[in-house]
């Protein structure tokens, strides 16, 4: 243990913790980073652990979990998700609701869920002389240019990056959700590799499985899908940043060749922009745009679907959509990325990145192989269950803690 933090008061030797997590984000949202914290605070809990979520005023409440909220900004009651400048007025209250929650219930560890909630706990973890968990799930600065809120060119760029490689140094201890992102860490980073864990996302396994029957063809029926087309799904979010104008376009080409196939995306924000460019690009008749899915709904729907699609182009951000698909035993197209072969492995069908005729192609495919569809569906769903375990993780969670806090 750090001579800096002090020992844990009432650790037995089973190492019970009192977890202050910390979810810079509107938590619970049905997508992403919000169910890896989800699944994370659930299987502590499930270990024997107290854990204490702190996060924005919005969001959906879960009733297992104690959720503590900032109060609301007037000016911005319906924020939902991305980068924006309202999140300093966002972060400057929730850093005091930290502080408060944690002088209150004495946790014998901060995990801050990215680097703004690192940075926000990390006033409690000196004050109180615990340690202070970065929970990583991509480079904070490639995403803000990922979601075009900084111009790597620009001036802010460089102030950027050496405010995320002092949060990197504040940080006891690091858990990665990809061994890419543990890499990254390391090589561009200067991070001690001794200090990092990696615990890619996982998945339930036992909700997140495959479907049959009547309830299948009367969704199909109520989302207007006729029943003789292949059914291509998308779950996520739906931003330039996660591939969904490309998406679109791989779409178009398919379509082209083809029309016996209906995508089936599913998710938001911006459904009425992206519902708009696919009438623009001639293929409305084809697609169907859900909105967004309640986690709890979320296998049913993946269901539908033939084959999945994942069209995400970051090089650091975890795919915990990839997991969902996976264990649904659905082949799975994605491009070519490092965490999109992490997960997949040789399982994936694989496009060039960013390449919209390349992932037309791809999915074309296995529409056109259907019994190397279903044996690709069947081996990643086994992957899934033997790598990707919740209880494995929440096991890897607590050495971490114990590492630092005991």
């Amino acid at each position: 243990m750090s001579d800096q933090l002090a020992p844990p008061e009432c650790l037995t030797a089973r190492h019970v913790f009192r977890v202050l997590m910390i979810a810079s984000t509107s938590f619970f949202a049905d997508y992403g980073c919000h169910v890896r914290i989800l699944e994370e605070a659930r299987i502590l809990q499930q270990l024997g652990n107290d854990v204490t979520i702190c996060t924005y005023h919005n969001g959906r409440d879960i009733d297992t979990l104690d959720i503590r909220r900032t109060i609301p900004i007037p000016w911005r009651t319906r924020y939902e998700v991305g980068s924006s400048r309202h999140k300093l007025a966002f972060d400057l209250l929730l850093g005091a609701t930290v502080l408060r929650t944690a002088l209150a219930i004495r946790p014998n560890v901060i995990h801050g869920h990215t680097h703004e909630a690192a940075l926000l706990g990390y006033p409690a973890s000196r004050v109180l002389r615990i340690p202070l968990v970065l929970d990583f799930q991509g480079s904070m600065t490639a995403e803000m240019v990922d979601h075009r809120f900084l111009n790597p060119s620009g001036p802010l760029y460089s102030p950027a990056r050496r405010l995320e490689e002092r949060i990197v140094q504040l940080s006891h201890a690091i858990i990665t959700s990809s061994l890419h992102a543990e890499r990254v860490l390391v090589d561009e980073f200067g991070c001690a590799a001794g200090k990092i864990t990696a615990i890619p996302d996982c998945v339930n396994a036992a909700s997140f499985a495959p479907r049959s029957g009547e309830s299948r063809s009367e969704l199909l029926t109520m989302l207007g899908i006729p029943p003789q087309r292949h059914v291509i799904v998308y779950l996520g979010l739906l931003a330039e940043w996660q591939g969904t104008g490309l998406l679109l376009a791989a779409a178009q080409e398919l379509l082209r060749r083809r029309t016996d196939v209906h995508f089936l995306i599913m998710g938001f924000p911006s459904v009425e922009a992206y519902r708009l460019r696919a009438q623009e690009l001639g293929i409305s008749e084809h697609t169907t745009f859900t909105g967004k899915v309640p986690y709890e709904q979320a296998p049913d729907y993946l269901a539908l679907g033939e084959i999945a699609v994942s069209p995400k182009v970051s090089e650091t951000e975890g795919s915990g959509k990839l997991l969902n698909y996976m264990a649904m035993g659905l082949p799975t197209v994605a491009f070519e990325t490092p965490v999109s072969r992490e997960y997949l492995g040789d399982l994936g069908v694989y496009a060039s990145r960013r390449d919209a005729v390349s992932l037309a192609r791809a999915l074309e495919d296995l529409i056109s192989a259907p019994a190397r569809a279903r044996a690709l569906g069947l081996a990643l769903r086994q992957r899934a269950e033997a790598l990707y375990s919740w209880t494995q993780a929440g096991r890897k969670i607590m050495r971490v803690y114990e590492t630092y806090a005991c």
